[in-house]
Parts: C-alpha cells; sequence; structure tokens
C-alpha cells in the first residue's frame, strides 16, 4: 500500500514511455484530504534540477495537494524549456484535479542533460490521474524506479493514525539526501511547521547520514503530507519518533540496494566530543576507497580506518582509538588487538565501531563496499 496507506490519499503509476528500458515511469501521489499540510526538504547541491528549482516555491506556504513524479530523465541542464516541462506538468495536473498548480510538487528522476518530452509526460500524467486509487501505492512505488531492483516502502502504526512511504535510490547515495524521491504520507493532524520541524529532524539522523558512494544527486527530494482524515492530532514527539523510523526504514531499504554492493556497512562512532564530530569521522570512513575495497574483499583491514579519520579535524588520539569490526575488537589504543583472522566479513551486514575516547557522543553513518559490479553498473547506465 506504501503511500496509499494513509486515509485520504489515492496513487497511481503508469508507463508512458519515458524508460528506455520501459515500464512504469509516471506516478502521482493525491491528497483528498480534509487537511493539506505538507513539508519538504531537498538537496543542498547547488546544481539542482528543474523540478527542485520549482518544488522549493512550491511548498513555501506549507500545502500540497500532490506530488507528480517521473522517472526516465532527471530534468535537470535541459535550458529553459525543461523548466517549462515543469511547469506545464503542474498547471496540467492541476487542470485535471481541479486544483491549484502551486499546490503540487514535481519530482523527476534519471539521466541529467537529457530533454524530457512533454507531451509523454503530459500524457502519462493524464493516464496517471484516470487511474488513481486508494490502492495505487504500490504501482507508483515501482514507477519512480530507476537502477533500483525494487520498490522500497513502509508503513508504521501510531496511536490511531497511519504514516506510509516509498522511495527511490540505488546510487549517488550522500548526503544532502542521497539520489532519492520520497513522499510521506501521514492521515494524522498535524500542521506544516510542526511536519518540517518533524521532517527535518528525522532526515538529519536517517537519510542525511545515508553515504552509499560520496555522490550527491541534483534531483534529491523528500516530502510529507498530512491529510487528517484519521481525525487524530497526534503528540508531537510520538509522530516525531515514527516519522524517524519511517525514515530509518527507507534509508536502511536504499542503502541494501545501493548500485553493486555486496555489504551493507553501519559505521558507529562513539565516544566523539560532539555529535557533529562523530558524523564526520563516519563520514570519512565511509567515503574512503580503501576501506570499502577491503571489505568487498572480505578483508577487515582497520588500519585504513584509522588512516580515514586521521583525515578530519575531529577531537582524538590516533593512539587511543578502538576498532571493531562485527564483534572482534581488532585495534585497541591504536595498536593491533585480537587476530584479523576471527573476523567473518562474508556476510552482507558489517558492523565498523570506533570508540574516539574523547568525549560521549556518538553517530552512525551507512555505507558500502566498492565492487567491480559498481564500476561496470555506472559505466553502462542508462534508463
Amino acid at each position: 500500500m506504501s503511500v496509499t496507506a494513509a486515509a485520504g490519499f489515492e496513487a497511481a503509476g503508469v508507463e508512458a514511455g519515458l524508460k528506455a528500458s520501459g515500464g512504469l515511469d509516471v506516478a502521482l501521489v493525491v491528497n483528498r484530504g480534509p487537511r493539506f499540510d505538507a513539508a519538504a526538504v531537498f538537496t543542498s547541491n547547488r546544481a539542482q534540477a528543474h523540478p527542485i528549482i520549482w518544488s522549493k516555491q512550491a511548498i513555501d506556504d506549507g500545502v500540497v495537494t500532490a506530488i507528480a513524479l517521473n522517472s526516465g530523465g532527471a530534468n535537470c541542464f535541459t535550458g529553459p524549456q525543461g523548466f517549462y516541462v515543469t511547469h506545464a506538468t503542474a498547471e496540467h495536473v492541476a487542470e485535471i484535479l481541479d486544483i491549484s498548480a502551486g499546490d503540487i510538487l514535481v519530482c523527476s528522476t534519471g539521466l541529467i542533460g537529457e530533454p524530457l518530452p512533454q507531451e509523454k509526460v503530459l500524457a502519462g500524467m493524464t493516464a496517471a490521474a484516470t487511474a488513481l486509487s486508494t490502492t495505487g501505492g504500490d504501482d507508483a512505488s515501482r514507477a519512480i524506479m530507476t537502477t533500483d531492483s525494487k520498490p522500497k516502502t513502509v508503513t508504521a502504526t501510531g496511536t490511531g493514525y497511519t504514516i506510509g512511504g516509498m522511495a527511490k535510490g540505488a546510487g549517488m547515495l550522500a548526503p544532502g539526501l542521497a539520489t532519492m524521491l520520497v513522499v510521506i504520507t501521514t492521515d494524522a493532524a498535524v500542521a506544516s511547521a510542526e511536519l518540517d520541524r518533524a521532517l527535518r529532524d528525522a532526515t538529519r539522523v536517517s537519510f542525511d547520514r545515508l553515504d552509499s558512494d560520496g555522490c550527491m544527486s541534483t534531483n534529491d527530494q523528500v516530502s510529507v503530507m498530512a491529510s487528517g482524515a484519521s481525525g487524530v492530532t497526534p503528540e508531537p514527539q510520538e509522530f516525531a519518533a515514527l516519522l524517524t523510523s519511517v525514515c530509518n526504514d527507507l534509508a536502511e531499504q536504499l542503502q541494501a540496494d545501493a548500485e553493486g554492493s555486496s555489504h551493507e556497512i553501519r559505521i558507529e562512532v562513539v565516544g566523539a566530543l560532539s555529535e557533529d564530530e562523530a558524523v564526520v569521522v563516519g563520514r570519512s570512513v565511509a567515503r574512503n576507497n580503501l576501506f570499502k575495497a577491503a571489505i568487498f574483499g572480505n578483508d577487515p583491514n582497520w588500519g585504513r580506518v584509522l588512516a580515514a579519520i586521521g583525515t578530519t579535524d575531529a577531537a582524538f588520539d590516533p593512539y587511543a582509538v578502538d576498532v571493531s569490526m562485527n564483534g572482534v575488537r581488532v585495534c585497541h589504543a591504536g595498536a593491533p588487538d585480537r587476530s584479523r583472522d576471527e573476523v567473518d566479513l562474508t556476510g552482507r551486514s558489517v558492523h565498523v565501531l570506533i570508540d574516539l575516547a574523547t568525549g560521549d557522543a556518538e553517530a552512525t553513518i551507512l555505507t558500502n563496499d566498492l565492487t567491480h559490479d559498481y564500476v561496470h553498473e555506472n559505466s553502462a547506465y542508462s534508463s
């Protein structure tokens, strides 16, 4: 059900001929109300696609009635015509649904620099509007896939209300949100200002901690809409916690489907002076190609961990750091501890624990190994 699990929402996914590979490639998610509160966060990449530019303006009043999405083309660096296609998409959906174009967010994903065919997009939106239903969430989640091997969806239940979500993303996974399109819906009654706070707090510890390959997308957008259809106004802390769990679930699904990966790596940094420094240290390891290549080879090369964190400005003594891999402390106080032969990295799940022995702050970064398949897929990618 994903985005249609919450009451008040309809969705659809259709084939409009945008993908060279064929398949569903246009989606609509519509809020039928009675409330239309919304919030969104966007890529921090300065190079932003036309749909991002449009959506950042549309979300300004905290009201969203529908989200129009397509795969098969990012509509980024496509000149003035590209922005016109985004504008025309919103205007077309608005006319069909009898709503305001300014209350419609637009999302696109696919190759950068390739013009998006307007006629196919608009025809797809017409077909999607016709197909809208309360069971259309699964088709919508498939329509936004690019190199994804499977759709990513989640549903969670609070006290009298539901949150549902869908996401796409399998490469360019790095903060400013990862190459992701995420749509989250809830039938709770939550004002847009509260949605914005909860969403930013949730993405900070979920999507922004996913750093699969260190590459930041131009099209990242995470949106949440609240219909209020349940009639329930949740306690803010409960809602924020549930929204965070939904974002974490989707982030882990994105990590598990990262292009060509053979290991999912959880880098947990403890004993840091601050949370920000813990993030910096964890990210230095997540982006270290030597470390990622070692994990691909099932090699618990902890020296590459220390070398990576030594490039940061975080406060720590390199000769006081402990490193454990999958429960085996291989480095203690900057020196060898238990034998590397005790570490089993043959499974997909890898847990790296780094203790900086400086403070009491901590953070976790999610990443993947660097594989032959990743290089091959990104040298041959075309949607």
